[in-house]
């Protein structure tokens, strides 16, 4: 934008407005963050009330998952065509729609063909929000409201068991969707005041194919991530899938070369600020997404915490992603993007390193303190890292971009929950082998599966053996778990001295 045009836009509504349209998106945001995490407490009381097995209450989880990550490069991109305004309105109203579906479904089947149709939603409102603040604002202010987005998301990401937790200790479980309610009706009534339209100013025909081949190639991705953990990596469907992933990405590189109007140009990935900001991004949310998974299941199986109590117990990751996220562009300015991120990974892999030396009884103000240094170390990651890859895209293809960004963020969160449970699964089973010798052969398998059920056929058992049961199935959880912190801290500290070193300091040249 030269100095003219600058100058010229900054008289005109949109850059007056521009603070009150980012207060829009972020509400419009919030409900992501708590979907992603608010359903996991009310699993339990969902498969009492509609009877659902273990693989649809996974689906129920994963459904949302699946559509949502395979569906973002393709609705950016129709946002940057037909319009960013139009696409987060309609993604809003379906997000609204189907949360009541899915909150008065009355069979499994119906709570997870909701959940899907919810992923749909929430794929064309991410990147829409993404990149209507990269169109609203200046670069010089750009770094500050990613980074208030970004604390915005993480704030609906860790609030959310709390607020799962307390809807069902006095409503039904339907209310954890029922709460996207009035937040989505509202940022519908707002964002139609507030949020200005834009799209790309000459928009290229749509690239059916290389949509069709993107759409195939994540859905087959998230699809063998998700299944991997509970089928095995080796299983015939789980490689066929990767398989079929690489297959379909290979040709869709292939035909965003040849096309003359691709919809991602792969030009992108050469700009190292846009590469080294995806894989940081990647790995951020690689933990983020594993941590909370574990450490749920920590609180509440080894600690002994309620659902709302564990929930309450995890909100300090929103509070540090906030506060990191809010000033990360200060540390920007002072530092530069590449010193800040690899400093926040390094902070992340210290912090999951240490969670090693946990054990079965441990003071809560050392999970609270590690917690909030972590999320702060993975606001200082993911907000400078966000600006980093919309920056090196062109304005016009901002849909995109943020789309690129949103879809790294999904599946390192799936890789991060598929991870890190199969390695504290592997490690869990084969030491809890031995323990479970003189069990019934049904009881003997729940225990080696889980240490929720291990837990609690100790307690039915009851006396010293139950006891000691009990408590050879949390030490070893809390074993299993702490290897698989310790290798992800060395995959985060590997991505901070790459991003280091890879990752130039500032913005290269102009944006147009």
């Amino acid at each position: 934008m030269d100095q003219a045009a600058d100058n010229g836009y900054r008289q005109t509504r949109k850059y007056h407005m521009r603070w009150w349209t980012l207060l829009v998106l972020s509400l419009s945001l919030v409900i992501i963050g708590l979907d992603n995490t608010i359903l996991n407490v009310a699993i339990p009381t969902i498969q009492r009330d509609l009877n659902a097995t273990a693989s649809q209450l996974q689906w129920m989880v994963d459904a949302y998952i699946l559509i949502f990550a395979s569906m973002l490069l393709t609705m950016g991109s129709l946002g940057d065509r037909f319009g960013r305004k139009l696409t987060l309105q309609l993604g809003i109203i379906i997000f609204c729609g189907f949360s009541v579906m899915a909150a008065y479904s009355d069979s499994s089947g119906q709570l997870i063909a909701s959940r899907a149709l919810m992923g749909l939603g929430g794929a064309l409102i991410m990147p829409s929000t993404l990149s209507i603040i990269t169109d609203v604002f200046p670069r010089e202010e750009r770094g500050k409201a990613i980074g208030l987005w970004a604390g915005v998301a993480a704030l609906g990401i860790g609030l959310g068991p709390a607020i799962g937790g307390w809807l069902l200790e006095q409503y039904w479980w339907g209310s954890v969707f029922l709460i996207n309610v009035p937040i989505t009706i509202l940022a519908l009534m707002l964002g139609f005041f507030l949020v200005p339209k834009s799209r790309a100013p000459h928009p290229p025909r749509i690239d059916i194919i290389g949509a069709g081949l993107s759409m195939s190639m994540l859905l087959s991705l998230v699809y063998a991530i998700i299944e991997a953990p509970s089928r095995g990596w080796t299983d015939t469907l789980v490689l066929a899938c990767f398989g079929s992933a690489l297959v379909l990405g290979l040709l869709f590189v292939f035909q965003e070369l040849r096309t003359d109007n691709p919809m991602l140009n792969l030009s992108f990935f050469r700009n190292p600020r846009f590469s080294a900001g995806a894989g940081a991004i990647t790995m951020a949310f690689f933990t983020l997404f594993g941590v909370m998974f574990l450490f749920t299941q920590y609180m509440q199986f080894v600690l002994g915490y309620t659902a709302l109590q564990a929930g309450v117990r995890l909100t300090p990751f929103a509070f540090g992603m906030l506060i990191g996220a809010a000033n990360s562009h200060r540390m920007v300015r002072i530092f530069g993007t590449n010193k800040v991120v690899a400093g926040g990974l390094a902070v992340v892999a210290v912090m999951l390193f240490s969670v090693y030396f946990w054990g079965i009884e441990i003071a809560y103000w050392i999970i609270g303190v590690t917690i909030v240094i972590q999320s702060f170390g993975m606001a200082n990651t993911m907000a400078p890292s966000t600006d980093a890859v919309m920056g090196a895209v062109p304005l016009a293809k901002a849909g995109v971009g943020s789309a690129t960004n949103d879809t790294t963020r999904m599946v390192g969160g799936a890789l991060g929950v598929a991870i890190f449970g199969s390695v504290l699964n592997t490690l869990y089973s084969s030491n809890m082998e031995a323990a479970t010798a003189q069990l019934q052969p049904q009881a003997a398998a729940a225990a080696r599966d889980s240490v929720g059920a291990a837990v609690q056929i100790a307690g039915m058992a009851g006396g010293p053996q139950g006891e000691a049961l009990a408590v050879l199935a949390r030490q070893t959880f809390v074993d299993a778990m702490g290897v698989a912190f310790v290798i992800a801290a060395v995959v985060a500290m590997l991505t901070a001295v790459a991003v280091f070193f890879i990752m130039p300091a500032g913005h290269l040249g102009k944006q147009e």
